[in-house]
């Protein structure tokens, strides 16, 4: 470090200052005679004490400023990463463990003495520090050097050595990553390149959800290495509560050394919940592991499929085109039906379409009370069939007036500008207009005040205010009136126009959606994100509290206890978060679940009950044969080169030959004012005091 001194004036500014210090000293002490019976000497020491205390005083009121060169010397960074999953796990046993850390252990410290050594884990993270438990579900190389660049890429980076059996599973190839590192690579390559005797259940592609009732397909790739001519059995088995059950099967025949085959099976979804199977290749002779020959999936069973029956007077082609549209929503299971039909029940569906109903010829009183006990919704198609004498006091959004039905008008929808119940695509008001006029009665149509009217009838070139479609929420029930048929013509209009169907879909889709969706009532409830988790991601919970006024409210505690399979209860209390309830559970051990919260308001216990599951993650298990190739593209890519296991500690020689990398010298200037040194106060004072202790030690004031 070198220090230098320099002033805002010009130097001869500290010669006036000299001048100014000898003046007052003069001042002071030429003429005195008090001490120049004491010692001849005396005078000239107590002078010089004061120019020299003037003078420096003076000197620092021209704000002379300090300047320090700092130099440092920046070692380069050598991170040292470990793969931690389970695969490179598998292939150390405790003796070649123990040899391979003390030879980890000896790269570090030669690393030590040139290099700024820092160590990383990774697997499904990368992580400061290793543990060597090799007991991530995943290996990720990519995110690996993602962290590494987003940590030491500003600094000194001289060196990523990676040790790892190049499998990776999750995240991009880290050959292409998108982390561009300044530095070199260098690869460790662990585990064995052999591919052994094995059968292996690479994967399977499933369906997360299903719903009840309905068949799901299970896609089961297979593959074989050194096992030709070898015969096993795919067993497919669903897991109760009350044991195992075997659902579907089929041979195996290894037609190779390197076999791949793909089966296919078709399950029914007979059961609500997560429904767990296992699928299993049986034993061959001489495998080198059993561990990969089975594999769980969970799937979603779910009971929420709305039934949606289209009801008729008579056929017409208007109800096609309405299926064709509510069939695109997995959540709808849609049937027609037509009046004259007595097998139909109304009060097994959750949605009701009634098309030219009630007709002239069929008042369906008896329809129309069953569907008001369950408080089903519906949605009226009013067209040249209809009653509307009925239909006028069957619904109570749209008066209806000097109409018999007979009579009709080409009209075209107008979209209400003031509409909000729900969003449409800005194309539906904007395109809608050009399309072919339907076909609506010849009448007085007008808004009551519980409707809620999104089109409008444009006849002609004149809009109107009849209304053409009105919702609404009429005494808890929610209903629909479309006074008009022909609507097959704008879904063909549609396609003709755009390829496709989506603004037809999108008006009638949106308002079935409105009219039929179910409204959760519960002033207490508790929800998760999804119903099956990953081994290594936590389990987390919400919950939410309503007052009478459907307000949120946390003023309670709420508690829940989660149960696994084997009745061990897992107790927690919820955070409060908000107006709301918050719970992370932790990470839970692979296995179904059940959950009960509860909570007080009012007097009254709420409870909420519900299930989740917890699938293992077994990625590592299915890739038994090591994959060097990548770790050797990814050291020529960086300019590193990969060694073997057994080559550990040539690493640091490596490195220490590699001439980029070198140490980083930095140089900072710092700039501070002189006035601002203690020890400069300290001086002026020391020199103060020894004048002013011989000027009363000789007896003056």
């Amino acid at each position: 470090m070198g220090s230098s001194l320099s002033f805002q004036y010009p130097a001869y500014f500290l010669a006036l200052c000299a001048l100014l210090g000898l003046a007052y000293a003069a001042l002071l002490y030429w003429r005195d005679t008090t001490f120049r019976e004491q010692s001849p000497k005396l005078n000239k020491i107590l002078g010089f004490l004061r120019w020299l205390v003037v003078t420096v005083l003076s000197a620092l009121l021209l704000s002379p400023l300090l300047k320090s060169l700092l130099v440092e010397t920046k070692k380069p960074v050598v991170v040292l990463a470990m793969d931690q999953s389970e695969s490179v796990g598998q292939d150390f046993s405790d003796e070649k463990l123990a040899a391979f850390k003390t030879g980890w252990a000896n790269t570090k410290n030669a690393l030590s003495e040139n290099y700024e050594v820092h160590e990383m884990a990774f697997g499904d993270a990368a992580r400061e520090g290793v543990d060597w438990q090799f007991k991530d579900k995943v290996s990720n190389i990519s995110a690996l050097m993602q962290s590494v660049y987003d940590q030491y890429s500003s600094q000194n980076l001289g060196a990523l050595v990676i040790a790892s059996d190049g499998i990776f599973n999750e995240g991009a190839n880290p050959v292409y990553a998108s982390a561009q590192l300044a530095a070199p690579v260098y690869t460790v390559g662990l585990g064995d390149t052999t591919p052994r005797r094995d059968l292996i259940v690479k994967r399977v592609f499933n369906n997360k959800i299903a719903y009840l009732g309905d068949k799901f397909a299970l896609q089961i790739d297979i593959a074989a290495t050194n096992a030709a001519g070898s015969q096993s059995v795919l067993t497919v088995s669903k897991i109760n509560d009350d044991g195992q059950k075997t659902v579907a099967s089929a041979p195996i025949s290894v037609a190779g050394n390197d076999f791949f085959t793909t089966k296919e099976f078709t399950l029914e979804a007979d059961r609500p919940g997560v429904a767990r199977y296992l699928v299993t290749l049986a034993k061959i002779p001489g495998e080198a592991s059993t561990v990969n020959n089975s594999k769980e999936i969970f799937i979603d069973v779910l009971d929420a499929r709305q039934k949606i029956l289209l009801l008729a007077n008579a056929p017409h082609p208007d109800l096609s085109a309405l299926k064709t549209t509510l069939e695109l929503n997995k959540n709808y299971q849609v049937s027609t039906a037509f009046i004259n039909d007595p097998s139909v029940d109304v009060g097994k569906f959750d949605f009701v379409v009634l098309h030219n109903l009630p007709s002239q010829t069929n008042d369906i009183s008896g329809i129309f009370r069953k569907l008001d006990e369950k408080k089903t919704p519906r949605l009226f198609f009013a067209g040249s069939q209809t009653s509307f004498a009925a239909l006028q006091n069957a619904q109570g959004l749209i008066s209806i007036s000097g109409t018999d039905g007979r009579n009709t008008n080409d009209v075209q929808a107008a979209f209400a500008p003031n509409f909000a119940l729900f969003t449409l695509d800005g194309r539906v008001a904007s395109e809608l207009p050009k399309f072919n006029p339907a076909l609506s009665p010849f009448g007085n149509f007008a808004a009551l005040p519980g409707a809620q009217v999104l089109l409008y009838q444009r006849i002609g070139k004149i809009d109107t205010k009849f209304p053409l479609l009105a919702v609404g929420d009429l005494n808890g029930t929610r209903t629909g009136v479309f006074v008009g048929e022909g609507i097959w013509k704008w879904r063909l209009f549609d396609f003709l126009q755009h390829e496709n169907h989506d603004i037809f879909d999108e008006l009638f889709g949106k308002t079935v959606q409105y009219l039929s969706l179910k409204e959760d009532k519960r002033k207490f409830r508790v929800t998760l994100d999804k119903h099956i988790f990953e081994e290594n991601e936590p389990v987390q919970f919400g919950a939410e509290l309503y007052n009478d006024n459907f307000e949120l409210v946390n003023d309670p505690d709420v508690s829940i206890v989660v149960k696994n399979k084997e009745g061990k209860e897992f107790p927690f209390i919820f955070n409060k978060l908000g107006k709301g309830y918050s719970l992370n559970a932790g990470i839970l051990p692979v296995g179904n679940y059940n959950f009960k919260a509860s909570t007080t308001w009012n007097g009254q216990n709420l409870v909420f009950d519900g299930q989740f599951s917890v699938r293992p993650i077994e990625l590592e298990l299915f890739e038994t044969t090591a994959n060097h190739a990548v770790l050797r593209q990814l050291s020529q890519k960086f300019g590193g080169q990969m060694v073997a296991e057994n080559a550990l500690a040539s690493v640091a020689e490596l490195i220490k030959n590699k001439e980029t990398v070198k140490p980083v010298i930095y140089q900072t200037t710092k700039t501070r004012s002189v006035i601002n040194l203690k020890w400069i106060f300290a001086l002026l004072a020391g020199l103060l005091a020894v004048e002013w202790f011989l000027r009363r030690y000789f007896g003056a004031y």
